[in-house]
């Protein structure tokens, strides 16, 4: 079995995600064999150092001896088990274990099966609860420019990107779209706080306007990763999570993708010091293993819902494989691994030196900023440096980077024209630095006209 004979086989039959097919009569696909650690191995024998943790879901890298160990043991216990009517093992430990590490007062979990459908069960939740409480003119939510929470059709819509978006436009619910307070929006002189801070003003507005038809808020706290790695300072989630208060709304913290020490916390909302109303979790949650995600909610919320069948005001919302036993045991495993090892800890060790080996394209002369929250890292490719005049997405620079790292061993996917990292946290110091030579000669490479 070599690469090309599963070329051959895969663009027969399969239709991949987030891909325009066409691209592949230029752009081979790579089967892959197996992972170990932070590599990726195909066919041929060729390793790729992956720099993205595929799709920002590896959090100890592939195959990881723990993790395979308890999706093991789960497997000659229990499979699966309809989670509706019935319980297992795995499901009760895994929620008491985030209800114990997620903040007051979220006390209750409700399982899904991905991240997209975790936000649609956030939304879904705070709209019904408010239909319970009698006011059905609560209809609406409020979301950031640029965000993204997911390409279901709730989801979708509450995001702000446009080539996700945009098509689907006439099937969807209408947000009310405020500024970002992302810093790369900074006038001169002005720090990312500050930047909050103006920010924050539209979204007051918003509240105040709307606040009688809004359910509720929704966020990725800290950094926007669809939209471009955009980032953000914790006093805009500080600042909003007093204004929902004030104005009797919810607030929902998407941490699908910054949550489980992305950020250099746990998650990302603990350094604003705040709690939402409704977080929700994925991705790292089974260390990049099995699709399972889970919406952290209160009492408050969970008694809304608590009432004679006959009521109706059940949250009548399933999915076949909710709380799916070996997804949770990955779980398990995962915060085991946070509780046995310093993680967080050499976390930061390892965001300190992807500061300092990627700090030389900050003088790139296409290299419009590079930007850091913990264990992500972006440079923003542009046309002009002091206007930072963006590349015409139509040029693809992004895709000379991602060629470019492919021939030297190393799994890069840029956002449009934002190269960024975000690598498994059994990364070396020494295979940081391998990352930040293949991303500058890739940034080079593309911005040579």
């Amino acid at each position: 079995m070599n690469n090309d004979e599963l070329l051959r086989r895969d663009l027969a039959v399969l239709w991949h995600p987030c891909t325009q097919m066409k691209d592949h009569e230029s752009l081979p696909l790579i089967p892959i064999r197996r992972g170990e650690g932070v590599w990726l191995e195909d066919f041929d024998g060729n390793r790729y150092l992956d720099a993205i943790s595929s799709w920002w879901v590896n959090l100890f890298g592939h195959a990881n001896p723990s993790i395979n160990q308890a999706i093991r043991d789960q497997l000659e216990r229990l499979e699966h088990v309809i989670l509706a009517g019935f319980g297992h093992q795995p499901a009760i430990e895994l929620a008491e274990r985030l209800v114990a590490l997620t903040p007051q007062p979220l006390t209750r979990c409700f399982y899904t099966d991905n991240g997209s459908s975790a936000v649609e069960v956030a939304l879904k939740m705070s709209f019904h609860y408010w239909r319970n409480h009698g006011q059905p003119r609560r209809t609406r939510f409020i979301s950031l420019s640029g965000s993204y929470h997911g390409e279901t059709l709730g989801a979708l819509a509450v995001g702000d990107v446009a080539l996700y978006k945009e098509t689907y436009g006439p099937l969807l619910l209408e947000p009310i779209i405020v500024p970002s307070p992302d810093a790369w929006n900074r006038e001169p002189g002005e720090r990312a706080a500050d930047v909050a801070e103006r920010r924050f003003a539209a979204m007051e507005a918003a509240l105040e306007q709307h606040s009688g038809e809004v359910c509720a808020v929704i966020v990725e706290p800290l950094v926007q990763c669809a939209g471009g790695m955009r980032m953000y300072d914790p006093v805009y989630l500080t600042r909003l999570r007093e204004a929902c208060d004030r104005h009797n709304v919810h607030l929902i913290a998407d941490e699908i993708a910054v949550g489980f020490g992305r950020t250099g916390t746990l998650f990302a909302c603990e350094q604003a010091g705040i709690s939402p109303d409704f977080l929700c979790l994925s991705k790292g949650l089974t260390g990049g293993y099995l699709p399972l995600a889970a919406v952290l909610t209160s009492d408050d919320v969970y008694r809304a819902f608590y009432d004679d069948y006959t009521t109706l005001r059940a949250f009548l919302h399933s999915h076949s494989y909710t709380g799916n036993p070996l997804g949770c045991a990955a779980a398990l495993a995962t915060l085991d691994l946070f509780e046995q090892q310093p993680v967080l800890e050499r976390n930061r060790q390892l965001a300190a030196h992807m500061g300092r080996a990627f700090a030389h394209l900050a003088d790139h002369p296409h290299v419009g900023e590079v930007r850091q929250t913990g264990m992500i890292l972006a440079a923003e490719m542009v046309r002009d440096k002091a206007s930072r005049e963006p590349y015409p997405w139509q040029e693809r620079r992004g895709l000379t980077v991602y060629r470019h790292a492919l021939e030297r061993g190393a799994l890069l996917r840029p956002l449009g024209n934002v190269v960024y990292l975000m690598p498994p946290y059994v990364i070396t110091e020494a295979q940081i630095d391998r990352l930040a030579e293949v991303a500058s000669a890739g940034i080079t490479r593309a911005t040579t006209d």
